[in-house]
């Protein structure tokens, strides 16, 4: 079957490693844009953005290496732009993509798939630990401000520092800005040249002809990692603009942490590229536990053990608490396993350190396996006096 004749259109150069082709007139592979985000048609913007940022996290070629991914994410890209704006929208579900003829070199450099991307994650996670994206289909981060990441680290307390809060010393490795280069990257003394390999522009193409048209593909310079201009890196930095350091930092710790809580320091995690601002510090709580005291959320719960005489007539025993020591009246008759409320005994909530919980005292009754003669004969003669029985005196 011979091919329709190829007919020229406006061709859309892309700033990222992409495909331009020019498709022969009347051929159409476009799925059904809904179906391509899986969103129904009566679908809110919402609920399509959500769609996309999802699809497009999958299907980007920077992170998803399989065959026919990148096409894939143009598609999903291209239907969203549809889908997103209302007049677009609203032509495709009344004549289909044919209604959209008007927009294509109206706002082609908005279709860019790559540069919609972007729009919609300036910041997407984990991107630094994939390597920045540099040279892989984003633009360059040379020159370009990008706030640091956060860091991690983790923080044990004892229990009571958990209780009633702490001022702790915390340990960090961050990035700083380098002192050699002050953060730019380039060797001092130099400045940044033209690259020679793109001339400038960052970019280099390469063209394809098919029986289907013209396929161009731009791709960011290897040279200059899409900068468009070659540098003398500093030796410090090796061109990072920023190096390792280790800081203390004093971490106030709010009353009523527990273990798995996490404390976010704003801006105290790495500088970020160029000059960006840092990312925060993130703390992990660890608290060691307590030879006596147990935390149930904001209840302390401890064990206390009586003799069988104190459980029949009733004592005042001494127990400990987050305050020191506490008094505890026990109750004649009390029963084995039976638990005690210390009100507002207990630890604070977190925030809101005027509402505290109550300490939950477990009671267990000292049974002996022996008993000396004198202590026998007394307790048979409770057991008769209990039962109506004569004593022998």
């Amino acid at each position: 079957m011979s091919l329709p004749v190829c007919q020229t259109f406006p061709i859309q150069v892309f700033k990222h490693c992409k495909t331009v082709c020019f498709l022969n007139h009347g051929l159409s592979y476009m799925q059904d844009y809904y179906d391509l985000l899986g969103v129904s048609r009566n679908a809110s913007r919402s609920e399509i953005k959500t769609a996309y940022r999802r699809l497009a996290r999958q299907y980007h070629p920077d992170i998803n290496r399989e065959q026919g991914a990148e096409d894939k994410f143009k598609d999903i890209a291209n239907a969203y732009e549809v889908l997103s704006d209302e007049d677009k929208r609203s032509l495709y579900d009344e004549h289909g993509e044919a209604g959209l003829k008007g927009f294509a070199s109206e706002e082609a450099a908005y279709a860019s798939s790559f540069d919609l991307f972007e729009s919609l994650f300036e910041t997407l996670d984990g991107m630094e630990s994939i390597g920045g994206f540099d040279g892989m289909g984003f633009r360059s981060k040379r020159g370009r401000r990008v706030q640091g990441p956060d860091e991690q680290q983790e923080l044990c307390l004892e229990f009571l520092e958990a209780i009633f809060g702490a001022s702790k010393d915390v340990s960090v490795t961050r990035l700083e800005n380098c002192t050699n280069c002050k953060g730019s990257g380039i060797k001092p003394g130099t400045k940044p040249k033209k690259c020679r390999k793109c001339g400038g522009k960052g970019q280099i193409s390469s063209s394809m002809f098919t029986p289907l048209g013209e396929f161009r593909q731009v791709f960011p310079c290897n040279s200059c990692g899409g900068a468009g201009q070659s540098i003398t890196t500093c030796n410090t930095c090796r061109g990072e603009g920023r190096v390792r350091k280790k800081t203390t930092l004093r971490l106030e710790v709010p009353a009523g942490v527990q273990s798995g809580n996490q404390i976010r320091v704003r801006s105290e995690g790495s500088v970020g590229r160029r000059g960006g601002p840092r990312g925060d510090l993130v703390v992990s709580i660890y608290v060691q536990p307590h030879q006596h005291l147990k935390r149930d959320g904001n209840n302390i719960r401890t064990t206390c053990k009586i003799s069988y005489i104190d459980a029949i007539i009733g004592t005042t025993v001494t127990v400990p608490s987050i305050t020191g020591k506490a008094e505890l009246k026990i109750p004649a008759g009390i029963q084995p396993d039976t638990t005690l409320v210390m009100a507002r005994k207990g630890a604070p909530a977190l925030g809101k350190p005027n509402n505290r919980g109550d300490q939950l005292v477990h009671i267990q009754v000292d049974i002996p396996r022996h008993v000396s003669g004198e202590e026998r004969t007394l307790i048979e003669q409770l057991s008769k006096l209990r039962h109506g029985q004569p004593i022998n005196v």
